[in-house]
């Protein structure tokens, strides 16, 4: 099952997509998602979006998938090549940090360039989104709380990231984590999505471009690791760390600008674009 919040004609609803063929049920209630990861009806909303009338994909205005989760959890460093290219060192437990649903962008939307700086960067990354939490959460069992894989692009500012040891501030400008377009149920990957290509292309070059096996710390053990120290809960984002390849550690450094097309596609997935435009 894919299912994506949007709006068509100003209205609120519900897509699903089955193959090429897209379907909306309108409604505020049916398109809260968050809401219905919590009550777990999820696939009781899928039927419903699957049963609505067929539109034209490129008709649709896709809006983040989950809009108020307790907590999105971002991985930083977590595949090997970006490690080194951080000069940071490969990390024996999790790189963690914070990112804030008021920095959320859907598909399609633009990422915001900001006045205060020009170092404005790409990462492409897998999301898993919960469908139920719990505490000490054993890995064996881990993969049985995944609701949904996404695409992110954990677009960062480097500058005010690098500012402090802790890389809050420049995680979590406004208009900058690009999420989406589709939910992608675990029944349409491989488990714990593994083994997809993951590339991510600006105007059309490739920037990055590895595959999600590469992960230092998978699906299942990042969730396990989590759950030693905090209850997880349904809804909750988690945010697997980006490959080598960022704008940072290129000599020079190279960033994004006010006119360009950034794409993060990841195998079975999805492809999420957005636009770069400045404040």
């Amino acid at each position: 099952m894919r299912i994506a919040r949007v709006t068509k004609d100003g209205k609120i609803g519900l897509a699903a997509k089955s193959g090429e063929k897209v379907t909306i049920a309108f409604g505020e209630s049916l398109a809260d998602i968050d809401a219905h990861l919590a009550a777990g009806t999820l696939a009781e909303a899928g039927a419903k979006a699957a049963a609505g009338e067929a539109v034209d994909e490129a008709s649709l205005t896709f809006l983040p998938p989950v809009v108020r989760p307790s907590k999105i959890i971002c991985l930083g460093l977590n595949y090997r090549d970006h490690a080194e290219e951080s000069g940071l060192g490969i990390p024996e437990f999790p790189v963690l940090f914070g990112r804030f649903p008021s920095s959320l962008i859907g598909h399609g939307a633009p990422i915001i360039l900001p006045k205060v700086s020009s170092q404005l960067d790409w990462e492409a990354e897998l999301v898993v989104v919960l469908a139920k939490g719990g505490k000490n959460i054993a890995e064996s069992d881990a993969l049985d709380h995944v609701a949904a894989y996404s695409v992110f692009n954990d677009a960062s500012i480097r500058d005010y990231q690098l500012r402090t040891p802790q890389w809050t501030a420049g995680k979590n400008f406004d208009d900058t984590g690009a999420f989406g377009p589709w939910l992608v149920t675990p029944d349409e990957v491989p488990a714990g999505g593994a083994g997809l290509k993951i590339e991510c292309r600006v105007n059309g070059q490739v920037m990055q471009s590895s595959n999600t096996s590469n992960l230092i710390f998978n699906t299942a053990t990042t969730i396990a690791l989590l759950s030693t120290f905090m209850t997880l809960e349904a809804g909750d984002v988690l945010v697997m760390g980006t490959p080598g390849g960022v704008g940072l550690a290129r000599n020079p450094p190279v960033w994004m600008k006010d006119g360009d097309i950034c794409e993060v596609e990841i195998e079975g997935v999805g492809l999420l674009s957005n636009p770069i435009v400045a404040e």
